[in-house]
This record gives C-alpha cells, structure tokens and sequence, in this order.
C-alpha cells in the first residue's frame, strides 16, 4: 500500500472477460503489457447485468437494492432507480484525502450529471451539451461511412431497423473513446507537472458496447474466416427460462459467416479501445509515473456476442455477461499473476480505499482484496464466492446469481432455474436445476443465496413467504446458523 498513489482508472462498457483468455484471437498488446506488471483476475464478476446498478455498484461498494439504482436510469421516469445519495462514494474519500479528482466520458448512474456532489472536481460526461454535440456529429459521420458488404441490420417486424455490426470508413479521431481520451490525456497534462498531492484520472468510454461499429483499419487485423464460433453458439436453449428463447428470435436469421463478421467487429473495437488506453499508459511511463499509480482496467458488465443464440445483455445471466475483465497494477500490486480469487465489481470500493489508506465506508457489501493484490497465491483461497442481482431493464422481472467455487446457481423468479458446474460446463450448456440427483447441490445453493439477501439487508425478496410466491426451489428457511 502507498497512501500517495495516483489512481488511472480505465472502464469500457459491455467488455467480455475472455477477450483477455491467452489463447481468444483478439489483440490487446497495451493491456496485455499492464497485465504482465500487475494482476489479471479471470472471475471477476459484475454485480449488476446492465450499466447504471453496475456502475453504481462500483462507486458505493454496495449492491444495487441497497443504493438505489435497479435500472438504467434513462429508462425509467425520474422517481425510479434513483442513486441514494446519503451513500458515500470512493472518490469522496479521495478528495477529503486532498486528491485531485477527474472524471471523463460516460457516467450513467444518476441524472443530475454533477460529478462534484460525487467527489470529482473536474468532469466531463454525457450531461454536458457541448459534448453531447459532438458525439451526435461524429456518430452520424461513422453511420454514413458505413461499408455496406461489412454491416448487418437488425430487422423485426414492428421494430425500428438498427445496426448491429459495421465497419466504417471514419477514423478512429470520429469515436467517442478518442475523444474522451483526449480529456483524459489533457487532465493528466496538468495534474503530472504538480507533484505535491496526488490524483485520481477515471476514463469512461461507451465502447465496445453494441452496436460494433468499429473503422476499417481495426477490422483490416482480423481474418473473419479464422474466427471460431464457441460450441454454445448452436445452444437450442432447451430447459432453460422461455424468454431466453424468446429474445433469441431477433437473431435468428444471422448465418455463421455474419456472427463471426460480428465477432470481428466487437473485437476490433475492443482493440481500439487498448490503443486509447495504451496512450494514457504510456503518458504515465514518459512521465516517469507509471511505478507510482494504481491503474485499473474494468467495464460494467459483458456481451453475450452470439453466447446462446443472443447478444447485448439483460435477458440471461451467462458468464459472458457476468464475468467481467479486471486487470490492477501499481505499488502494492504483484506483478505478472493471473488469480482464480472471484471478486465483484461492488468489492472494488474498499479496495481502492484500503490501497490508498483512505477513511473506509461503512456497512459495504463490498469486501476488499488488497491482500489477493498483493499475495494471490496466498489470500485467493478466500475469494470462492459471488453474489450479484438483477431486477430487468425496461421490462422488470428478479433473478439472483451465486457463484461457490466451481458451481454457479440462477434464481429466476419469473421461470425455471439454472445451475452449473462451470468446471465440467464452462459454456453453461447443461442446466441441471431440474435434475434429481443435484438436488443436494442445489439446496446448497439456496441457502448460500438466502444468506447474501439476508446479509446485505434485502428485506423485500428476503420475506417472499406469501405462498404464490413461493417459487425458490427452497426458501430462506433453510438457513442454517
């Protein structure tokens, strides 16, 4: 720990996991570098499947029932998914710390859009007009120059047409990831030539999430033919809940050539995106601060990318949603590590306070794994579990996933539920929630699950009891002491 360390804080928005997988094609140098000085944690997981619960998670250290934000803000009225804001945020810490704080790109966890109320004394985020303008110019520049042969349109009846996936003839200087870039790389300009108290840089970039568009010269890297498709692409979604099913027929009609052109674009985009964040990266190593600063790599949640027959996120709770990247590096930090310690999204809070010896927040959900940073061979042992929630967006409905070691359990609450050996199963194509002979197992996981909504204080499903609403496979009953 050094209480004098800067902060980087790098974020996408909708990045998998396995992007990072040594042996996944898609090419992320910059971040593979960091990596290698630093700790990659391959079970890193969401706390939320959608981006404003997630990221709000990641800024109180606590689960989304318990701050507020169940929803994407913008799709709600105003009087739903509101941020509770008598809870303290990390970067209030910071600043009551003397930090110097800067917040730049996408926010998305309230509406108010002042970042000063949060602990960031300088921000530009999606609130702000002039910004916003350009976005909406330079969006439109990308969607004209589209190369029509490389772009694929989603079709549905009664549904707006929208696209998908595409390749544009506009440089990269035309996305949003390099301009906020830009106000990231400026920020960290002015805040190096004073070395008299430290700061904190947060880059958010709407990127990778869909639609793929990504530009020519990215695409250019990769070979569309030698692209695999996973064996959970052909997933008839059989024993599962029907609306997975559902949400599968508005992709119904794409060919195996058109899902690995998809996956191409998702992973040039996700290559662009290590080209911005490898420009900060190195700023910090020309300016002899890279030993110095904690730098974290992380997004709100994951793409299901063709997983199952789906794509985005919301409906299912796949790993490839809920599995997330996380890469930390810096002082305090082992270097060159891949850890197995599964740590959430909402953990990252305390763990930021404890590595920069900040005040720490009270009563978190979150748990923080400075000493799996510093140790992982000695302290991963003791990271075996996650918990995470969902209540929908836009259409609402309840679902609870648990992970204990290599099993992994989905409370749905509207249908049937799913349990997993991830260790035998790692593309989750073997539900085994209705069979007998895990019924053991599956209790287990229930009483796990019982615990973590009693624990975290979420008394509405806790006290489900009204008999309708019986639909766990066992209730919370079964808690033992």
């Amino acid at each position: 720990m050094c209480e004098s360390s800067n902060i980087l804080f790098l974020m996408a928005d909708q990045m998998q996991a396995r992007v990072f997988d040594p042996e996944n094609p898609c090419l992320t140098p910059n971040l593979d570098r960091l990596a290698a000085r630093g700790v990659r944690f391959s079970r890193a997981y969401t706390s939320n499947a959608v981006c404003s619960p997630a990221r709000a998670s990641l800024m109180t250290g606590l689960l989304p029932h318990n701050h507020g934000v169940l929803y994407v803000t913008h799709t709600v009225d105003n009087d739903q998914g509101c941020l509770r804001e008598d809870k303290p945020h990390w970067a209030q810490r910071l600043d009551s710390k003397n930090y110097r704080t800067g917040y730049f790109g996408k926010w998305h966890i309230e509406r108010s859009f002042e970042l000063d109320r949060f602990g960031w004394r300088e921000f530009v985020c999606e609130g702000q007009k002039d910004l916003m303008n350009k976005y909406h110019l330079n969006k439109s520049e990308v969607l004209n120059n589209l190369i029509p042969e490389l772009t694929y349109n989603l079709s549905n009846p009664g549904y707006r047409n929208n696209v998908h996936y595409g390749v544009s003839t506009a440089g990269i200087e035309k996305t949003y990831m390099y301009n906020a870039t830009n106000l990231a790389s400026d920020y960290l300009d002015k805040v190096m030539q004073d070395d008299s108290s430290p700061w904190c840089c947060f880059l958010s970039v709407i990127e990778p999430h869909d639609p793929f568009i990504c530009t020519k010269e990215y695409f250019d890297k990769y070979n569309v033919d030698d692209i695999e498709l996973p064996p959970n692409f052909y997933d008839e979604l059989a024993n599962r809940p029907g609306i997975y099913r559902k949400a599968a027929r508005v992709f119904k009609d794409m060919t195996d050539y058109q899902k690995k052109q998809a996956i191409a674009c998702y992973y040039a985009t996700v290559s662009e995106i290590d080209s911005q964040f490898g420009r900060l990266i190195d700023k910090l190593e020309a300016a002899g601060q890279l030993d110095n600063t904690i730098i974290v790599v992380t997004t709100d949640h994951g793409e299901l990318l063709g997983a199952h027959g789906l794509y985005c996120k919301n409906f299912s709770a796949s790993e490839e949603i809920y599995n997330i990247p996380l890469i930390m590096a810096g002082p305090g930090i082992a270097r060159g590590r891949v850890t197995t310690a599964r740590v959430g999204l909402h953990d990252v809070c305390p763990t930021l306070l404890e590595l920069t010896e900040c005040e720490p927040i009270d009563g978190l959900d979150g748990l923080s794994f400075a000493k799996v940073l510093a140790s992982p061979e000695e302290n991963e042992e003791k990271f075996t579990t996650g918990f995470a929630e969902y209540s929908g967006a836009r259409m609402h409905l309840t679902q609870r996933v648990t992970w204990k070691d290599n099993w992994k359990f989905v409370f749905n609450g509207y249908d049937i539920d799913e349990l997993y050996n991830l260790a035998d199963d790692p593309w989750e194509m073997n539900n085994l929630a209705e069979n007998p002979d895990y019924e053991n197992k599956l209790r287990e996981m229930c009483e796990f699950m019982w615990h973590k909504i009693s624990e975290s204080g979420d008394h509405s499903l806790l006290n489900s009891d009204y008999p309708i609403l019986r639909v766990a496979p066992f209730g919370p009953g079964i808690m033992q002491d």
